[in-house]
């Protein structure tokens, strides 16, 4: 691990904090017919970062699914230092893949030459060997069983897993039918009962439990069980905050709402009812709200919603890992009033992440793309619960947003967990001409700071339908976002954003920092003792970050 010191007047170590002074540069724009005016202007911001690593637990919805079960079974393998043999030879647990454990950043440029070093050792951060595992799942399966069943691994690496993970076994779940396929009924034997505000105060109890049992100082939940379809946003329903725990208050759970309306129930939305749920109870009737009964019905609260409420409710982090509409106005109101963090929507791996460079590319290149079409097809889980029409719309829309005009999914048992997506990329070039790529790909599976947003828009990176703050611009090109992510955490050491610019080598002088120490390659002094820039014979003024010119605002950000 690699130890970085930052030395500048603008960077102060304590005990217990990194902070940094940083000068913020943007611009802002107007349009007056014509004319485009560009006028810059400059934040003066206290970034704040914690030196202290906290111990966090991470509680996974769908933990006994394909995700749940590999990633688990992942971590524990890079923790043990596991190898095993395949056809090919030894194979040994490793984090490829992994933003901030397999990839580099820039931090300069020294005498011999830019220095990089793992994304990780930028800021104390948690490494993903010191995480611990819990969470829920509507299937009783034990990790072990899990794992076999998901057909990821790697036999041999199964065998050694097995004996730690079959005793991780998940907490029963929230299980209401009609959002997920019905080929998912047979797994559901591991399921919560009661009304909907019972089953909420059950999952926060469990994470009250896990905080308590595993000694971890937090607790981030994660869904990334099947995905739903989408849930009808209305006003009353879960429009705000406390409309959301009113509606989750008032309405009873799956089985309570069948026992009371004597069989299927259905809700409906009437102009001069409101809210209404229409049930059989010897004959077709319409059962509104009651005294004695309540509301009949559950209504458009999804489950991976009531996830949502009950960890934020604790003070959790919550992140959707599937394409649903999970955060429906009420939930992201409730995670700004509690000031915790959320972020989504829909994990994207090895397809959607190409896209996102391809698309950045052609467009970056001057090329108009005009019409994607992309055809998938997987056997596993997944692929089961999308071959149902309203749970592939969920995932027909998160995809769309990365350019598609049109997605296929189909179900193919067979090939189990590995993933083919063959994309077609059709754009205009010059004079009317026409440019196509096809593309085949495989996966296996002290003062007074304030916070980010609650809504954490840089976790844009890891998702197809990236969940903004209002007003946020949204990006979905990978190297923006990962810039992004680079240069915040930059940011908090006080460096500048990754420019590439190279001035030190481009001018006809060049102006590289004088060698620090005998070995000259001790950190680059950021005073105005620093060798000054030269540029046709004249120097140019040094600069520390200070002294910018424009008015700024005084702001302060903790992380």
């Amino acid at each position: 691990m690699s130890s970085i010191l930052v030395d500048s007047p603008n960077v102060r170590y304590s005990e217990t904090h990194i902070e940094s002074q940083y000068s913020y540069h943007s611009t802002a724009v107007r349009t007056d017919g014509g004319t485009i005016t560009v006028t810059p202007s400059t934040n003066e911001l206290t970034f704040r970062t914690e030196r202290r690593v906290p111990r966090v637990g991470v509680m996974l919805a769908g933990w006994g699914g394909n995700n749940g079960s590999t990633v688990t079974a992942a971590v524990l393998a890079n923790k043990l230092g596991l190898t095993w043999t395949t056809k090919t030879g030894e194979k040994r647990a490793n984090y490829y893949g992994s933003l901030l454990q397999a990839s580099t950043v820039c931090l300069g440029m020294a005498p011999q030459g830019e220095v990089h070093v793992p994304f990780r050792d930028l800021l104390p951060m948690v490494h993903p060997d010191d995480i611990i595992f819990d969470g829920w799942d509507i299937s009783s399966m034990d990790l072990g069983r899990a794992m076999q069943r998901a057909k990821v691994l790697n036999w041999s690496l199964q065998e050694k897993l097995r004996p730690y993970m079959s005793s991780m076994k998940p907490r029963p779940s929230i299980y209401i039918p009609e959002f997920i396929a019905a080929n998912q009924d047979s797994r559901a034997d591991n399921v919560l009962s009661g009304t909907l505000a019972e089953q909420v105060e059950q999952l926060r109890a469990d994470i009250r439990d896990f905080k308590q049992s595993s000694g971890v100082d937090k607790v981030i939940v994660l869904w990334t069980a099947n995905t739903e379809r989408f849930c009808e946003v209305a006003v009353g329903l879960n429009d705000t905050a406390a409309n959301l725990l009113a509606t989750i208050q008032f309405l009873p759970g799956c089985e309570e709402t069948s026992r009371r309306a004597g069989g299927e129930v259905t809700l409906a939305f009437e102009e001069s009812l409101g809210w209404v749920i229409r049930g059989r109870a010897g004959g077709e009737v319409t059962l509104a709200f009651e005294e004695s009964l309540g509301w009949c019905g559950h209504g458009e609260v999804s489950p991976s919603t009531l996830f949502a409420v009950a960890s934020i409710q604790e003070g959790c982090a919550y992140i959707n890992g599937s394409p649903q509409n999970t955060f429906v106005p009420g939930a992201v109101e409730l995670a700004v009033q509690r000031g915790v963090f959320i972020g989504g929507d829909d994990f994207k791996s090895g397809q959607t992440k190409m896209k996102s460079v391809l698309v950045d590319f052609l467009v970056s290149a001057g090329i108009k793309p005009t019409s994607i079409v992309s055809y998938n097809h997987l056997g596993n889980n997944d692929g089961m619960n999308l071959s149902a029409p309203e749970q592939f719309r969920s995932k027909e829309i998160s995809k769309s947003n990365v350019v598609d005009d049109m997605v296929v999914i189909k179900y193919v048992p067979y090939v189990g967990d590995s993933k083919r997506a063959m994309d077609e990329y059709s754009s205009e070039i010059m004079m009317g001409g026409t440019n196509t790529i096809a593309i085949h790909n495989t996966c296996e599976g002290e003062q007074d700071f304030q916070s980010f947003h609650s809504v954490l828009a840089l976790l844009a990176f890891f998702c197809k339908a990236p969940l903004m703050p209002p007003g946020a611009p949204l990006v979905n090109a990978f190297f923006r976002q990962r810039a992004a992510i680079e240069n915040i955490l930059r940011a908090c050491l006080g460096l500048p954003p990754q420019s590439h610019m190279h001035l030190e080598h481009k001018l006809q002088t060049g102006f590289l920092p004088r060698p620090v120490g005998p070995a000259h390659n001790g950190p680059a002094n950021g005073s105005k003792a620093a060798a000054a820039a030269i540029h046709k014979g004249k120097p140019l003024p040094a600069t520390n970050g200070n002294g910018v010119n424009g008015e700024g605002l005084d702001n302060d950000v903790e992380i």
